[in-house]
């Protein structure tokens, strides 16, 4: 195996795992409690479709590149078994909804958002 790993370029140590503090977003009520607090830390909801492949690779390479940092606060959105939420902060927010999708709130409103690739072309640190 180690020949092939050298050849294909592979790493002979494993990966390292990084943990980020995701916040689960699964009430409405929790919808108020990020605008307020947008009000003095920026607020981060993805939105992740838990039978979608495309959305598990978009969420695992935002994983990867995140700066673990930056202060945000990072909410994880199950859009399957929470649906109602889901459309809750399309409405709130004003953001048509997409997923995999991310909103970044500050002020009580989203000031920007993205979804599928573009989500990792997001510069975070421009909303901290």
């Amino acid at each position: 195996m180690g020949f092939i790993n050298k050849i294909f370029g592979g790493s002979s140590k494993p990966k390292e795992e990084k943990l980020l503090l995701w916040i689960n977003l699964n009430s409405l009520s929790q919808l108020v409690e990020v605008e307020e607090k947008s009000k003095t830390k920026t607020q981060v909801i993805f939105k992740h479709s838990t039978r979608c492949g495309i959305s598990r690779m978009v969420m695992n390479q935002f994983v990867d590149a995140y700066d673990v940092d930056a202060n945000l606060d990072l909410y994880y959105l199950d859009l399957l078994n929470y649906r109602d939420v889901s459309n809750e902060v399309g409405y709130k927010f004003q953001v048509m909804h997409q997923s995999p999708q991310m909103l970044i709130i500050k002020n009580g409103v989203a000031v920007t958002h993205a979804s599928h690739g573009a989500i990792n072309d997001l510069d975070m640190g421009t909303y901290v």
